[in-house]
């Protein structure tokens, strides 16, 4: 890759990132929120397809291990992780019910359900939302290329200004950062 595309693939970056500051007040009631889930004793579940997947069990790592400060473990977890659950779901269920049953299962009104999709269009997140919407949980979602069907589905979509996958990663990896500095600045003071 030559210097002049790493250049202009940063350049991308910081566009999408100005474009998205205008979400700063959103994200930051979404902090308060998340911090309000935790406080009360509930737990915060994420997850997502692929790299999205992946983004998931960071997070969770966040909540549960530490972030920037050393405190107490908070409640989260990621529903990309038990292999047992997900390919008995995908094989008995299919598998757009891998994580609808999981959300069935473990998830209150008194959690919240994070979704991370670029597209917004992945039929196993769809229906996650909609089995929390029958369980009166609670839905986050971040998305990329306008948000797609789910965001139609979730109690409040952030949709990153991008239709460049890799470019709606960073800034939702990067936004949810942020979140749990301030959630852990909210909780712990620090």
């Amino acid at each position: 890759m030559s210097r002049a595309r790493i250049e202009q693939g940063l350049d991308d970056l910081a566009q999408v990132a100005q474009a998205t500051k205008s979400l700063s007040p959103r994200i930051a009631a979404l902090a308060t929120r998340y911090a309000g889930v935790l406080r009360t004793g509930g737990t915060l579940f994420f997850c997502g397809n692929g790299g999205s997947a992946a983004d998931a069990q960071h997070l969770a790592a966040e909540y549960v291990v530490r972030y920037a400060s050393d405190r107490k473990p908070l409640a989260a977890a990621a529903l990309t992780t038990d292999s047992s659950i997900l390919t008995a779901a995908a094989n008995d269920l299919g598998f757009e019910q891998i994580f609808a049953r999981q959300v069935q299962a473990l998830c209150g009104p008194g959690d919240l359900l994070i979704l991370h999709s670029t597209s917004g269009q992945s039929p196993n997140l769809i229906a996650a939302a909609r089995a929390a919407r029958a369980s009166g949980v609670p839905t986050v979602a971040f998305l990329g290329k306008g948000g797609g069907a789910l965001a139609g589905l979730v109690d409040d979509a952030v949709v990153i200004p991008s239709s460049v996958t890799s470019l709606v990663q960073l800034i939702q990896l990067a936004l949810q950062h942020l979140i749990v500095e301030s959630v852990e600045s909210e909780l712990f003071g620090k």
